[in-house]
């Protein structure tokens, strides 16, 4: 049942370092608010992947911008280089993923990268080319699903909390596809990297496909036109700011996180992307 799409090309793990530095901190001899010294105690780079988390670093910025530093947006191109830009000390912090992903993170590599704020819980689910309704799914369906453990198991929720399967009753979210102990529509699960589940959606034969707004943009399509929605939000899958355990504490950080966590992107969340997200601060 547990089968693996090649079909899809996979990003490289180049950075792509489109450098975008929001807001001037201070004058030139970085006289900012705060350290106080050189424009370097005043500068707090922030790795992120795409809209909307790139464009909420960058309105992040405005505010920290009041207090005399500047953060600069570091944009990578795929979901791993975030983690090594943070884990290898290039960047100050990161705002593109999860607890749970985070943690796989820092498993496999030994890393300490550590939460420091749930930033927005994004509106996840499942989106079909062929069927209106997921009563509509036919037996024996081919069902696109994340490839890493920690979204797999919150897609495979979604199907357990909407009837489509049956999982155990202490699974949550962390469910694999060989937990699965009642499958009544036999669907099938074919795994894609998370950035390539926006091209399952065309892919012949495939019935319907989990996805974020954030990915699924990119065929035109909203959590409106999904048509199974999460509907227990954990919070352990919000879109969180992440440092380091060495910096976690630092002031730049504590900059970083008052102006994450402000009135202006919570109000930018809610007047740009209440279709997409909710605030979780």
């Amino acid at each position: 049942m547990n089968r693996r799409l090649f079909a899809f090309s996979t990003l490289t793990g180049a950075a792509a370092l489109g450098l975008a530095a929001c807001g001037v901190g201070g004058s030139g001899s970085g006289s900012g608010s705060g350290s106080g010294g050189s424009d370097a105690d005043t500068l707090i780079k922030v790795a992120s992947h795409l809209p909307p988390m790139t464009d909420v670093v960058t309105t992040a910025a405005e505010v920290a911008e009041k207090e005399g530093y500047t953060i600069e947006l570091v944009q990578v191109s795929d979901n791993v280089q975030y983690n090594r830009l943070l884990a290898d000390g290039e960047v100050d912090a990161n705002f593109a993923q999860h607890e749970p992903y985070m943690q796989a993170f820092n498993a496999e590599n030994d890393a300490d990268l550590v939460l420091l704020e749930p930033i927005y819980d994004a509106k996840v689910g499942y989106y079909s080319k062929a069927y209106a309704s997921a009563d509509e799914i036919p037996a024996g369906a081919k069902v696109a699903i994340p490839n890493d453990a920690s979204n797999e198991g919150r897609a495979l929720a979604i199907l357990h909390e909407q009837g489509l399967l049956s999982l155990p009753e202490d699974a949550g979210f962390e469910g694999r596809i060989g937990d699965i102990v009642d499958n009544p529509l036999d669907l099938e699960f074919v795994q894609v990297d998370l950035l390539n589940l926006a091209s399952a959606y065309d892919e012949d034969g495939i019935a319907m496909v989990y996805n974020y707004p954030t990915y699924i943009s990119k065929v035109g399509l909203t959590p409106a036109d999904a048509i199974l929605l999460e509907e227990t939000v954990d919070q352990r899958f919000a879109i969180s700011l992440v440092a380091r355990e060495d910096n976690q504490d630092s002031e730049k950080i504590e900059v970083l996180r008052r102006a994450m966590t402000s009135d202006t992107v919570r109000t930018f969340l809610e007047d740009e992307h209440s279709e997409t997200l909710l605030p979780s601060f």
